[in-house]
C-alpha cells in the first residue's frame, strides 16, 4: 500500500518523492504482470506502457496528461485481471499524487 505524504521515504538527490512513489508502484506492477501466468489480448500494451513509465528520466516530474494516458491504457489492458488490481490501484494512486502540488 502507498505511504501517506508524511511517511514517504527519503530519496537521493532532488527526486520528487511522488516520482519515487510512481517508480515503486510501476516496478511492482511490472513484476506482478511478468509473474502472472495468463495471457490476455492486451498484455503487450500494458507491458509497453509500464516500460515507458519505468524509463522516465530520473529527477524529472513527468507530464501529467502523459501519465493519465498511460494509466488509462494500462487499466484498459489489465483492468479485468483481479490478481493485478492492487498493483494497478497503486499506480493509479501514484499518478494522482503527481497531479497534486508537492508538499514541502
Amino acid at each position: 500500500m502507498l505511504r501517506s505524504a508524511e511517511h514517504r521515504p527519503v530519496t537521493g538527490g532532488d527526486e520528487d518523492p511522488r516520482v519515487a512513489e510512481l517508480r515503486t508502484a510501476v516496478s511492482r506492477l511490472t513484476r506482478e504482470l511478468a509473474a502472472h501466468p495468463a495471457d490476455f489480448p492486451d498484455r503487450a500494451v500494458a507491458e509497453e506502457e509500464l516500460a515507458a513509465l519505468a524509463a522516465l528520466p530520473a529527477g524529472a516530474v513527468p507530464e501529467i496528461p502523459r501519465l493519465h494516458r498511460s494509466l488509462l491504457l494500462i487499466a484498459a489492458a489489465i483492468g479485468s485481471v483481479s490478481a493485478l488490481s492492487e498493483g494497478l490501484a497503486q499506480v493509479r494512486t501514484a499518478v494522482e499524487l503527481l497531479g497534486e502540488p508537492q508538499r514541502g
